[in-house]
């Protein structure tokens, strides 16, 4: 299956349709449905890059994103990154907050 079948099934699967997606995507549905019927190569990468974050896709093969996987490392890259920005006290105060967080059962997993 293509990337335009693809992104095109699970817009249907998740929204019902494609009017609603374009609309919660920003995107104008007219842009939209055209590049549904030419193929999406044609796309700005950026609107690609938005649907699929929108839809979970993966933005290289479209696979879908899951717990555990691609998401999820990604996130967890995305924290790390910004802490490791921060100086000792900044690591300090996050390690204690999170700490905090810890003790209440609504955050916990």
């Amino acid at each position: 299956m293509d990337k335009t079948a693809i992104l095109r099934r699970e817009i249907l699967n998740q929204y019902g349709s494609v009017r609603k997606f374009a609309g919660v995507a920003g995107i104008t549905y007219s842009t939209l449905t055209s590049a549904l019927e030419r193929g999406i190569e044609g796309m700005a990468y950026s609107s690609v890059i938005k649907m699929c974050d929108i839809l979970g896709l993966n933005p290289v093969d479209f696979s879908r994103l899951g717990s555990g996987m691609v998401g999820d490392i990604l996130l967890k890259e995305k924290v790390l990154n910004k802490y490791i920005k921060l100086n000792d006290a900044g690591q300090d105060k996050v390690l204690d907050y999170m700490d905090d967080l810890l003790l209440v059962k609504k955050y916990k997993r």
